[in-house]
């Protein structure tokens, strides 16, 4: 399987969000980095995306850990790799479509996953990778809007590093 890459969407988050719900695949929304002697940082995330169903999560990947299979039925995932760097993978079941991209330090921006697509992520590199996330569904654990599956059942995903 060789999965493409998500669309890039270079503007507004708001928009973005529509389109990738309209469209039902992933976007990616690369933000600037802003650097000065002091150090960098990435500024005004999700602006207008939070609301009061939702929530933030924040989580650490060790190397070498895949994350994956899972999806939901109401929440779209907003997800941002503040600290090394992660492979996401995301696949449509119904059109056997799969995509991919490493965001992280060296590519920041939001990658807007919408339901009900598969998704996951896999670190990439030797060091521990962050992920802040917003879900527009807070997790209900008497009905948690995911379903799993194993990192290996969608054949041939190159969660591994791809040489050459």
């Amino acid at each position: 399987m060789k999965p493409a890459k998500p669309h890039v969407f270079d503007g507004d988050i708001t928009a973005a969000y529509k389109m990738t719900k309209n469209d039902n695949e992933p976007v990616f929304v690369p933000v600037p980095v802003y650097a000065d002697d002091r150090g960098w940082s990435i500024m005004n995330q999700l602006q207008g995306m939070l609301s009061n169903s939702g929530q933030i999560n924040f989580s650490v990947q060790y190397p070498g850990v895949i994350k994956a299979w899972h999806r939901h039925q109401k929440q779209t995932d907003f997800w941002i790799c503040l600290q090394g760097h992660i492979k996401v993978g995301i696949y449509d079941e119904n059109q056997s479509i799969a995509w991919q991209t490493v965001i992280g330090e060296k590519n920041p921006g939001v990658m807007i996953i919408p339901p009900p697509l598969w998704h996951g992520a896999a670190t990439v590199g030797p060091a521990p990778a962050s992920l802040l996330y917003y879900v527009t569904h807070a997790y209900d654990p008497n009905h948690p809007d995911e379903e799993r599956r194993s990192h290996e059942s969608v054949r041939g995903f190159p969660w591994e590093v791809q040489h050459g």
